[in-house]
């Protein structure tokens, strides 16, 4: 109470406060990152092992069993499982929900690199991936058209490696992108009349494709590298290289041999729209605003849109940034709606000045939870913006109480400044146990175990954060506003008022002969319903016992079940086909 009396004292203090607290939220509001889904670790880390040519059984033997004998004393760990095929196989490790996603990633690198040296050589290097939410891609660029596939890929790669310069964007993946390769046509018949067979060329080819070290060299004065470079860097570099000697004549691949660039054979075809197309996967990086990126990406694309060929056409697809737009646009509209709403309605019962009271409270218990969570490091996202459109509903009751009180001690002839200071006062603890009440209710997600726990935490946290914003906006701001500009604007008398307020008592003659049944409206309604219910408790409690029980068994009975998430259409611009 002592808080109270201060804050109304020093009333410019306090408003001063309350318009630093609406010009950083709104600072807030403008420069938090929004994203799609919360960035949240999925307890889940595979590594994924290449060997081309390798048989599933072959695989298990030679690559995950090796793996698997490190893998599993990692600390931590829930579940260990394998699965190998043709080619490869992958180990996937899955950890307990809240684990620390840094150390689990450095202890299965240095597990990793303890088991390569028990996998065959010819086995490529082991992939370790984590499972996180903001690792997936937030939109997707095609390219197509009716154009070469090679020209398709370079201007893709130039595209990718422009985006993956934006700040925020943490990577682009090609997808329909083939790797390059040179292929070697040997014809057989000049082969066979210089006296060579292809095994000499593949292994000639293969011993010079590389960079050899040939130590170092020490001049006395000093030691420098000696190396002997021996990599292609053209196809004229294979076509020169020597294959056999006889005396000055020397046979070369281009005497027996036809090189030609090409593309390793296809695993998966790309088209949009029946045109050969290429996408790039474009993935943000953690905590980074996904609008501000999309927007990046798009006007980078369209830049160098102008430089291709008119027949490559650039399409966009899975821009998750919609979503987010959609939420927001949602959310400002029911805060305006809200507002719109409220004011109506306490105009009507309490005046022009107590609704703009109240009006206030809604947009500054919003900017004060955003600023709270703002700072805790959160972003916002879908869970955030449910659960701020969720409290439109309950932030208001507090402000109401308060105005609605106030206004009754205005209408008595009190002071403005009493009046909202004894406001505050007397409905100090019920404001707060109806609070404290709602907050009980979201208080035990912050400890739902799981992966859903981790996705679902930003729910409660935003609800605490909104609702004792409300709070504070109900007993300390909207209190310290109406001692200045609150006036009596109600539609009750002040004999009614008074009495209504509850502060009557048997001393007061004015009101000993007023029957409250009689009052008119909606209050009366309620004030004569509460009388007969108060004249037979016991019946009303077994009524809503009754109701109870039915509600459980009829539902029980008729009720279409229960399920986790609604069964909905994804939402997609386009899709690529593959």
């Amino acid at each position: 109470m002592n808080l109270i009396d201060a804050a109304i004292a020093r009333a410019r203090t306090t408003i001063a406060v309350l318009v630093l607290i609406l010009i950083a939220g709104t600072v807030a509001y403008i420069d938090i990152p929004k994203e799609s889904d919360p960035d949240i670790n999925i307890p889940t880390i595979y590594v994924s092992l290449v060997h081309e040519g390798i048989s599933p059984e072959d695989s298990e033997r030679l690559l995950l069993r090796p793996m698997e004998q490190e893998l599993k004393s990692i600390e931590g760990v829930k579940e260990m499982r394998s699965t190998a095929y043709e080619g490869g196989g992958f180990v996937l490790l899955e950890f307990d929900a809240g684990f620390n996603a840094d150390k689990a990633l450095d202890d299965v690198r240095e597990k990793v690199d303890i088991a390569k040296s028990e996998l065959p050589t010819e086995t490529e290097e082991p992939s370790i991936t984590e499972v996180n939410f903001s690792l997936f891609p937030v939109l997707v660029v095609t390219l197509s058209g009716p154009v070469p596939e090679r020209t398709l890929v370079r201007l893709a790669r130039e595209l990718r490696d422009e985006i993956e310069g934006i700040p925020s964007v943490l990577n682009v993946d090609i997808a329909g992108d083939r790797e390059e390769l040179v292929e070697i046509l040997i014809d057989p018949l000049k082969l066979e009349s210089y006296g060579l067979r292809s095994d000499d060329i593949l292994t000639f080819i293969d011993r010079s494709n590389r960079l050899i070290a040939a130590g170092a060299l020490d001049t006395g004065s000093g030691r420098f590298p000696v190396k002997v470079p021996g990599l292609f860097e053209t196809a004229d570099d294979i076509l020169d290289m020597p294959l056999k000697t006889e005396g000055d004549a020397v046979v070369r691949v281009r005497d027996v041999a036809e090189v030609r660039r090409t593309f390793k054979d296809r695993e998966s075809v790309a088209r949009l729209d029946g045109e050969p197309a290429v996408g790039l996967q474009v993935t943000k990086r953690t905590g980074e605003n996904i609008i501000e990126t999309i927007e990046a990406v798009r006007a980078l694309s369209e830049r160098q849109k102008q430089f291709w060929p008119e027949t490559v056409k650039v399409t966009y697809s899975q821009d998750r940034s919609k979503d987010i737009r959609t939420m927001l646009s949602d959310l400002q509209n029911n805060v305006i709606s809200a507002v719109l709403l409220v004011m109506i309605v306490i105009v009507g019962a309490l005046g022009l000045r107590s609704a703009g009271l109240v009006g206030i409270a809604i947009p500054g218990s919003f900017l004060l939870a955003i600023l709270v969570i703002f700072t805790m490091g959160i972003t916002i996202n879908i869970v955030v913006l449910f659960a701020l459109i969720l409290a439109v509903g309950m932030l208001v009751d507090g402000a109401i109480v308060l105005t609605e009180f106030a206004d009754r001690k205005m209408a008595e002839g009190q002071s403005p400044k009493r009046a909202y200071a004894r406001a505050a006062k007397r409905m100090a603890w019920p404001i707060i146990a109806s609070t404290a009440t709602t907050l009980a209710a979201f208080l035990p997600l912050l400890f739902w175990p799981g992966v859903v726990g981790e996705f679902m935490k930003f729910l409660p946290i935003t609800l605490i954060a909104t609702l004792s914003a409300s709070l504070l906006m109900a007993l300390i701001f909207v209190p310290t506003l109406g001692a200045f500009i609150g006036k009596p604007g109600g539609t009750l008398d002040p004999e009614k008022a008074r009495a209504l307020s509850a502060e009557a008592t048997d001393d007061d003659n004015d009101t000993d002969n007023l029957d409250l049944r009689q009052v008119k409206g909606p209050t009366g309604l309620y004030i004569r319903t509460l009388d007969r219910a108060l004249k037979h408790p016991g019946k009303v409690v077994l009524a809503a016992l009754a109701t109870l029980v039915f509600v459980q068994w009829y539902y029980a009975t008729h009720g279409h079940g229960v399920e986790f998430f609604p069964e909905v259409e994804p939402e997609q611009d386009k899709k690529l086909g593959a």
